[in-house]
């Protein structure tokens, strides 16, 4: 049901769009821990080994140990406001645009709205929009996950208008490069291997119809989240590290800082001092993120569709009886 089939016009772009939604909330209320540890092992300078004597963190569970300890249960919460906001409107415009686009593909071009290339392109092109249009918002929730103790920004308002008073307006959009540039084969890769795997799966398994769907669903979108995050993963520490220029006042208690000219001076940087590992720098969680949310992304989206859709039909019938 993810992208436009002319053989089941059920969901409409609102539709689609209002699913997306819901998706990125339920989604987003159960990954932010991961999210909060993959931040704070890419801020890292240090390697990620307990034998580096000034290195903070060194595994998942000993991150998880130490924030627990440190900062509380709700340090995995931490910039969950923002991150709700980001997920909440990136799931939105996202799908929305990729029905959009799958459709119009279909349309107006001889490609199917089912090919896997089609897929690529088109979620591509969806999260590019997507990610234009949350950019400020991924900005805050980055600042606040990545602060430790005593913070500096009290609340979302708060954050907001010191970022704009001490570092003006484009702050917001720190990042913005690399961003786009990892987002598009990112999100490609997510909606066609996604697709690809979708229709192998009813290939492995034809009579299996619509017993297990939810769980081949989430099955099939980790899958994809996997491969698509293994093969885009630098691009999103370069983001991160250029998101917080500016704020290393607040990264003291976790290490050495550093600062950033651009893109291409934090990939110089990164390579120097830390080495290729450097751009793999919390790929452990992050995989782990990518496996669990794109998973519960497709498999909430999927499962919010066919709410609609069973709605939809329930209400025609009560009409056509009425």
């Amino acid at each position: 049901m993810v992208g436009y089939d002319p053989e089941a016009k059920c969901v409409s772009t609102v539709e689609a769009a209002a699913a997306g939604s819901a998706s990125g909330f339920a989604t987003r209320v159960l990954v932010s821990p991961l999210d909060v540890i993959k931040i704070r092992f890419q801020l890292q300078i240090e390697q990620l080994s307990s034998r580096h004597p000034g290195a903070k963190y060194h595994s998942i569970l000993q991150a998880v140990r130490r924030i627990f300890q440190e900062e509380g249960l709700v340090a995995f919460w931490k910039g969950h406001v923002p991150a709700q906001f980001l997920s909440v409107g990136y799931g939105a415009v996202q799908f929305m645009a990729f029905e959009s686009l799958t459709k119009l593909v279909h349309n107006v071009t001889s490609y199917s709205a089912r090919d896997s290339f089609v897929h690529f392109v088109c979620g591509g092109l969806a999260a590019c929009t997507a990610t234009a249009a949350v950019q400020p918002v991924d900005t805050l929730r980055t600042r606040f996950a990545a602060q430790g103790e005593p913070k500096i920004y009290r609340n979302l308002r708060h954050a907001v208008v010191t970022m704009y008073q001490t570092e003006g307006p484009q702050t917001f959009y720190r990042g913005l490069t690399p961003t786009i540039i990892a987002i598009f084969p990112y999100a490609g890769l997510q909606f066609s291997f996604y697709n690809m795997l979708q229709q192998f799966s009813e290939w492995v398994v034809p009579a299996e119809g619509k017993k297990g769907g939810n769980v081949k669903n989430l099955v099939c979108g980790s899958c994809a989240g996997i491969i698509s995050k293994t093969l885009t993963y630098p691009f999103d520490v370069f983001k991160k590290r250029l998101q917080v220029g500016g704020f290393e006042h607040a990264r003291a208690a976790f290490g050495q800082v550093r600062t950033y000219r651009g893109l291409l001076d934090c990939i110089r940087q990164i390579m120097r001092e830390e080495g290729p590992g450097g751009f793999f720098k919390g790929l452990s969680p992050s995989l782990l993120k990518a496996a669990v949310s794109t998973g519960l992304v497709f498999f909430w989206y999927e499962l919010f569709c066919s709410l609609l859709c069973a709605l939809k039909s329930t209400e025609s019938t009560v009409r056509k009886e009425g």
